[in-house]
């Protein structure tokens, strides 16, 4: 609906609305008399000027009718054209001059005592409030108005502040509240026999009682707007009643429905945006129209004795006054609109975070679980492998033996390395995995990978080559389970992609300093090879050849990941070339640091333990473990250096013989039958809190080892681990607590 049209029905309003202006209202001198038609005669051509929308011609005149009425001293002639000027210029969004003359209109009104003029410039302050985003002056200007209506029969005008109030209320989302204004607006237009005010105010509420759930009654409310609805020109109810349906249908779930609902919401609001841009008067029938007709009727006939051509003016006043008010509650409709649009996109919006965030805390909690579980139930058994073979290499093996024996503690170390990556892959990715630097024998890890797989490669009938520069020193400094791991990963894979072939392992000096040494790495084979595509995804994490080589050659295509990822932590990249049907080589550089080898060392990574083995001799252990053969290998290793031994298969059975019994050091397993070894060790402390309790666990404990030390233990020793590492940490635990000097 265009401007014009507007204007001309808040005039018309105006005749419903105020008091009529009759010459007959009080002695006027002739003066007077002449300047009063010249008045109306202006605002006559006024009316005119807004239907044919020269605002600025309309805005003069007003502006001159003002002047007149001040320099005779009408002051309700001031005040109704102050309120028209202030209605025009906020339709106009000039809201300075609208504050301006609605103040004008205000100050002349109430000098006039003209309750009902005040109470429609109290709805264009609160309309004023609300484009400035104030709505505590808004409720202000409400309180206001309705106090001035109070013994107002314009209960009209009552039910527009209602329907503002509601409109507040409604924005605020207190849409409990913007129900009861609602009712109480649906009321008084009731009162008014004003149908259309009754019925905007029925759909707002429709709004709130869909968004509150109270579909019930929504759906009754529906049906009463329609009534009135059905038929007529009415964009603002069918704008409103589209919505309420799409938040209906939304709620019960029907969102195909609530779709179709929504897009007819937003076709029929961009019909209404078009139309207004229009400056064509409508044609048709208008029920809005109608109902004022028939109020001005009975006014006229209520207020015959007036003036007839006074009348007329007024009417034509009324008119434009009406329309002002229509363009305000439209901008108020496409506002709260807009604000609408915003809160469902930003409900549907958190409405997804949240579901993603839930579902990621499930997940996150759910492998949390699943980690803990398989991480004890791994590091069990690998216990026993580390263990046992301990004690084999210790039982004076011949050197085929020995040769055996130092294949399956490399295999076992490698083993345990590889479960605690693929365990922790994400702490991987994230770079939080220690680097460690100890000297080792470069060529002899190569070897000893060589030699662990050398089954595979034989049963698929492939040769290994290793190729290797003879200036490379015995001895370097770097972690040498990564080196291990990353290699075994690579020759692993091109041993499983090749059969009746070959794989080169070549290792070549590119630099070499004082102090560090630069190598170039090739795993090279002559296997299936990969495609282009391929090579481009290869390094992710479960990522394959492809589904049919993943079925032929099956495993779980983690290895190159982790391959990658342990060379990030030691700053290189990986690199292949490979062609289909050919073969693949992986290329990497490493730089290790020197340092000077020690001929003869037995231990392999050049760690010093300061142990006095001899003063653990015949000190009495207590060794707390549920599985009988880590409890065995426990026990073995600690007699095979002259210590007692003492076992309990439970924390109940261990709290019982350390409160009867005198230990020198506890070993506590975790995880056993009935109490678990954190509740046991919390119970010997009540009654010793001096015993070292060291924690010998196959656990996951990197996320709570302040708990550990929280319940009373010492130390912690993670299954399976090195032996010269475990004796340490018990020399380190029975000095600590004094036992030993």
């Amino acid at each position: 609906m265009n401007v014009n049209v507007l204007l001309v029905r808040f005039f018309f309003a105006l005749l419903l609305t105020y008091p009529m202006i009759s010459v007959a209202q009080k002695r006027e001198t002739i003066e007077e008399t002449l300047v009063n038609n010249k008045i109306d005669s202006l605002l006559n051509r006024a009316v005119i000027a807004v239907s044919e929308s020269d605002y600025t011609q309309a805005i003069d005149i007003l502006n001159y009718s003002r002047d007149l009425a001040t320099d005779i001293g009408h002051t309700k002639r001031v005040g109704l054209t102050s309120g028209t000027l202030a209605k025009l210029y906020f339709e106009l969004n000039d809201y300075e001059s609208a504050k301006r003359e609605n103040k004008k209109a205000l100050l002349a009104q109430k000098e006039a005592n003209s309750p009902d003029l005040l109470g429609q410039s109290y709805i264009t302050a609160t309309e004023l409030s609300l484009v400035d985003g104030d709505q505590r002056e808004a409720n202000n200007n409400i309180t206001k108005g309705l106090s001035i209506l109070e013994d107002s029969s314009r209960d009209d005008l009552k039910s527009q502040l209602y329907n503002l109030r509601g409109t507040i209320l409604q924005s605020s989302s207190n849409h409990i509240d913007a129900i009861q204004a609602y009712d109480q607006s649906i009321t008084l237009a009731s009162q008014a026999n004003n149908a259309y005010l009754k019925t905007q105010s029925l759909a707002n509420k429709s709004v709130s009682l869909a968004t509150v759930g109270r579909l019930e009654e929504a759906d009754e409310t529906l049906l009463e707007i329609e009534g009135f609805a059905n038929g007529k020109d009415l964009p603002y109810i069918t704008n409103t009643l589209y919505k309420t349906k799409h938040l209906i249908a939304q709620a019960r779930g029907n969102y195909k429905e609530a779709n179709d609902y929504l897009t007819m919401y937003y076709a029929s609001k961009d019909d209404t945006d078009l139309r207004t841009q229009s400056q064509v008067l409508p044609n048709g029938p208008n029920e809005e129209l109608d109902a004022m007709v028939t109020q001005l009727e009975k006014d006229v006939l209520i207020e015959k004795d007036r003036n007839s051509k006074a009348m007329r003016l007024t009417l034509v006043l009324s008119i434009a006054l009406c329309s002002i008010l229509a363009l305000l509650t439209l901008s108020l409709y496409k506002n709260n609109n807009l604000r609408a649009k915003a809160n469902e996109l930003l409900q549907a919006k958190n409405v997804e975070l949240v579901i993603a965030r839930d579902n990621a805390e499930k997940a996150s909690t759910v492998k949390a679980q699943f980690l803990s579980t398989i991480t004890h139930e791994l590091r069990t058994p690998m216990y026993a492998v580390t263990g046992l073979t301990h004690l084999l290499l210790s039982e004076n093996p011949t050197d085929e033996q020995k040769k055996h024996l130092d294949s399956l503690k490399f295999s076992g170390e490698y083993l345990l390395s590889l479960i605690n990556n693929i365990l922790d892959l994400n702490k991987l990715e994230a770079n939080k995995v220690e680097v460690e630097e100890t000297s080792f024998n470069l060529k002899k890890r190569i070897e000893d990978v060589l030699f662990a797989l050398g089954k595979s490669a034989r049963d698929k009938g492939n040769k290994l080559h290793l190729e290797i520069d003879e200036d490379i020193p015995l001895e370097v400094l770097g972690d040498p389970l990564m080196i291990s791991q990353i290699l075994i990963n690579l020759v692993g894979n091109a041993i499983k992609f090749t059969r009746d072939g070959d794989v080169w392992i070549r290792v070549q000096k590119i630099a070499q300093g004082e102090a560090d040494i630069r190598l170039h790495f090739e795993i090279e084979d002559n296997g299936e090879g990969i495609s282009k595509k391929k090579q481009k995804t290869i390094f992710q994490n479960f990522t394959q050849g492809s589904v049919a080589i993943n079925r032929k050659f099956g495993g779980t295509g983690l290895g190159l990941s982790i391959v990658k990822n342990l060379l990030d932590l030691l700053n290189s990249k990986i690199s292949l070339d490979s062609t289909l049907g050919k073969g693949t080589t992986f290329k990497f550089d490493l730089k290790y640091n020197l340092m000077q080898a020690l001929p003869g060392e037995d231990n392999p990574h050049n760690i010093i333990y300061d142990i006095d083995y001899v003063a653990l001799e015949n000190r009495h252990i207590l060794v707390v473990e549920d599985n009988k053969i880590n409890q065995m290998i426990t026990r073995k290793i600690l007699e095979k250096n002259k210590m007692t031994c003492d076992t309990a298969d439970n924390g109940e059975i261990a709290v019982e013989k350390a409160r009867t019994k005198k230990y020198d050091l506890i070993l506590m397993d975790i995880h056993m039958p009935g109490i678990s070894g954190m509740e046991a060790t919390e119970q010997i402390r009540e009654f010793n809190k001096e015993i070292p309790i060291l924690a010998l666990t196959a656990v996951t404990i990197d996320e709570n080892i302040d708990d550990f030390y929280a319940v009373g233990f010492n130390d912690i020793i993670p299954k399976p681990y090195k032996v010269e590492e475990f004796f340490q940490k018990i020399h380190n635990g029975l000095r600590n607590s004094k036992v030993l000097n």
